[in-house]
């Protein structure tokens, strides 16, 4: 069923409980998961590594949202027809902000405790996390996420993309320390995977939300740019997620990993959840294209944002889970 606007959706009661089970399911694979994907394998588990992997989902979605937003108010002016200033949802870039501070100062509390979850405030050394690569990492994740909040609740606020791309830059190269073979290389591919999978989570978001907004065929015009780009993020996705995955995991070893580590089988299961939002995704763009009202693609619209959400948490899980060991 249709209004003049599109696709009718659900009441705003049903929304916000649809959200709530959501971030409900979304919470419980970072917290729940360390232990499910370790049992049997033989690894030990860090201690507090679901706290850290929900504090990491956190700051990943925290991420996700600006630059969504950014992303596809840039589409939006992009349009023929458009006005230069066209009309957008209000911005959650300064919770995202605050949030991914919250979750930033939480990893930062947890570094300069010796990556050990501190049990009192005297067990934090704020003052060696300068001593530290990691350490300083982590404190450049704090002021960013700082300071992409002060931006976008600015008149300007587009140059929150500088701290943006900063926590995203740390995050690139957290993930692969100095100790690891060819290390410039796997924060490379970080880098291409994280920024993609922003762009591509978060502005399918924002761009449901502007949907609701705009008159049927500026929103479908809006919908359909988004998935052009969107075909070549996810190849992009792809390839940089094939690749990094084989660094750690031998062609030889890929298979028996998969079952036989933690890190394996979390990998498998975001691979699983990558699958079914890239089988969302074709079904949204044939509808898009061949449908006789292409605003019906919002139905497998939003369950590509669900289901990418929980490809989110799973990748908070995948930072907290032991490094497989090349054989």
């Amino acid at each position: 069923m249709t209004d003049s606007r599109g696709p009718l959706r659900p009441t705003g009661a049903g929304r916000t409980v649809a959200v709530l089970v959501l971030v409900a399911l979304a919470a419980l694979i970072p917290l729940l998961g360390p232990p499910a994907a370790l049992h049997g394998t033989g690894e030990a588990e860090a201690p507090g590594a679901g706290g850290i992997a929900l504090l990491r989902t956190v700051l990943f979605a925290a991420l996700c949202v600006p630059v969504g937003e950014l992303f596809v108010n840039r589409l939006a002016r992009s349009l023929p027809g458009t006005e230069a200033d066209p009309v957008v949802p209000r911005s959650w870039s300064p919770f995202a902000a605050a949030a991914g501070f919250t979750a930033a100062l939480g990893l930062a509390s947890v570094v300069a405790t010796g990556n050990l979850v501190p049990d009192h405030l005297a067990d934090i050394d704020a003052g060696g996390l300068y001593a530290s690569r990691d350490g300083k990492l982590a404190l450049l994740e704090v002021n960013a996420f700082l300071v992409a909040g002060l931006c976008a609740l600015s008149r300007r606020p587009v140059t929150q993309a500088w701290p943006l791309a900063a926590v995203v830059v740390a995050e690139a190269l957290r993930a692969h320390p100095t100790t690891e073979h060819s290390p410039l290389t796997g924060s490379a591919l970080t880098l291409v995977h994280l920024t993609c999978a922003a762009l591509w989570t978060g502005g399918l978001l924002h761009a449901l939300r502007t949907l609701r907004l705009w008159p049927r065929t500026a929103g479908a015009a809006l919908l359909g740019l988004y998935a052009r780009v969107a075909v070549v993020l996810l190849a992009a996705i792809t390839a940089t997620g094939v690749c990094s995955s084989l660094r750690r995991m031998p062609p030889e070893t890929i298979l028996e990993q998969l079952t036989g580590t933690a890190y394996g089988r979390a990998l498998l299961a975001k691979v699983l959840l990558v699958a079914v939002v890239a089988a969302l995704a074709l079904w949204a763009r044939r509808r898009l294209r061949r449908a006789a009202d292409p605003l019906t693609a919002c139905a497998p619209a939003r369950a590509e944002v669900a289901f990418l959400g929980l490809a989110v948490a799973a990748s908070g899980l995948l930072t907290a889970l032991p490094v497989p060991i090349r054989w």
